[in-house]
């Protein structure tokens, strides 16, 4: 949500799908009011996402820039320019169930900083004692073979 409100998205909507599939369980739509804006956005949201440690599975549609679709597992960003919006309606598709924004962020940061090492636990572990490294014996050589040389065929008469 803070990085497509970075980038000044417009009308943006979160819809809770567990009811509907099990593939995801949120749906974003974002709007940008040109190519460039909604690259921008979906850029924006990659970023983001990547600096809180979770995973982007997929982007699609930035070569265009009227509807970039970022998949990031259990939620999907759709962020569409406001004709390519008002033409398929994902809201009538998708739009069951509104989530409010403290919803959305809630368990997001949750995941995130259960997956981030705390400076306790980085702190505890001891590193491992290096034991000295053992003298290998230098490979003795093979000696070179020559492959024979292959014959060539006669040539026609």
């Amino acid at each position: 949500m803070d990085a497509l409100e970075d980038v000044k998205a417009q009308d943006i909507q979160v819809f809770d799908t567990t009811p509907i599939t099990s593939l995801f369980d949120r749906v974003v739509i974002a709007s940008g009011t040109s190519n460039r804006q909604t690259r921008a956005l979906a850029k924006s949201v990659h970023d983001k996402v990547r600096e809180a440690g979770a995973p982007v599975l997929s982007m699609e549609g930035a070569d265009t820039g009227e509807w970039v679709l970022v998949d990031l597992g259990d939620v999907v960003v759709h962020i569409m320019q406001p004709a390519i919006r008002d033409y398929y309606r994902l809201e009538d598709l998708w739009g069951e169930v509104p989530v409010s924004l403290e919803e959305v962020t809630k368990p997001f940061r949750k995941k995130v900083a259960a997956k981030r090492p705390t400076a306790k636990k980085a702190a505890t572990k001891a590193p491992a004692a290096k034991k000295p490294a053992a003298k290998k014996a230098p490979a003795a050589k093979k000696p070179a073979t020559k492959k024979p040389a292959a014959k060539k065929p006669a040539p026609k008469k």
